[in-house]
């Protein structure tokens, strides 16, 4: 599967995209993805024990919150984005 990074994400990866992390859910991957780019990247994805307000994922260009959240079931040839919610005016 291949995962896009955006804004903030890139800045804590070092990198727009990576295909090398697979996993069954997307909990698993982005649990993955926490412990190989660190601290600061799972406290932009996990706040309060759930996922946080502050981080929008996209499967297959669909919002997470129209599927099974975190629960969400992964296939090898799906892709995710990342992004942060951003506001401004």
């Amino acid at each position: 599967m291949k995962v896009k990074f955006f804004a903030i994400f890139r800045e804590l990866t070092g990198t727009k995209e990576t295909g090398d992390f697979a996993a069954e859910t997307l909990e698993e991957l982005l649990q993955a993805l926490g412990q190989h780019y660190g601290k600061k990247f799972t406290d932009w994805v996990w706040a309060d024990g759930g996922l946080s307000d502050d981080v929008i994922i996209l499967i297959n260009g669909r919002a997470i919150e129209h599927l099974d959240g975190v629960k969400t079931r992964l296939q090898p040839a799906d892709e995710i984005a990342i992004f942060p919610k951003m506001a401004g005016g």
